[in-house]
């Protein structure tokens, strides 16, 4: 990022005085200014209540395994457990195949970058437990499967978590509600120039 000149930071931080309190922070070990937090929960497997038969089945084992072209399929009709209206080529050759255990259970720090940013400037302000895993993204999508509002931003903004993908490489995969379905994209981490402000982030 272009190194500010001592005027144009001072008239800056004049007219945004938020923002100077913010960079403040920062200087005393606080999160990155350019990111504000928030906290969601997401769960694939509902309490299920004790069963009378212990030899029941019925309840949803948590040990199955999560197969990424089983769920993330191009389908907008009503009967689709999630509408996905678009699916990307790099999505499809570094995340289709993918094979997670099946957690489906968790909550996620979320940030919204008030700045556009890099994965790499991104990735920095995250630290530890950054990477998300696809059945994340899955369970954010479940619960907003027709778009309605919830963690997943729906106003054409993208939605980025931080997966590894088949071959064990950290890449970018993005959501984004499209009017009639999801948009899933993926890209290597690095290659797109910079996230634009108001995209929001998810990480462990």
């Amino acid at each position: 990022m272009p190194r500010l000149s001592l005027n144009f930071l001072l008239a800056f931080c004049l007219a945004a005085p938020g923002f100077s309190a913010a960079a403040d922070d920062s200087r005393t070990g606080q999160p990155n200014p350019a990111f504000a937090a928030d906290r969601v929960g997401c769960s694939l497997h509902p309490k299920a209540e004790k069963p009378s038969d212990p030899s029941s089945t019925s309840a949803i084992s948590h040990a199955e395994k999560f197969v990424a072209r089983d769920h993330f399929k191009e389908n907008i009709s009503s009967s689709a457990a999630v509408r996905i209206s678009w699916l990307g080529a790099t999505f499809a050759r570094r995340f289709a195949g993918k094979i997670e255990d099946d957690q489906g259970d968790g909550t996620f720090q979320t940030y919204v970058l008030n700045a556009s940013s890099s994965d790499k400037e991104i990735l920095a302000t995250l630290g530890q437990g950054h990477e998300s895993n696809l059945v994340d993204v899955w369970c954010l999508l479940r619960q907003q499967a027709n778009g309605a509002s919830g963690a997943l931003q729906t106003d054409s903004k993208p939605n980025i978590f931080f997966v590894r993908d088949i071959a064990g490489e950290l890449g970018v995969v993005d959501a984004i509600w499209g009017g009639v379905g999801w948009e899933i994209g993926a890209s290597p981490v690095g290659d797109r120039p910079r996230w634009s402000s108001g995209t929001r982030v998810f990480s462990r």
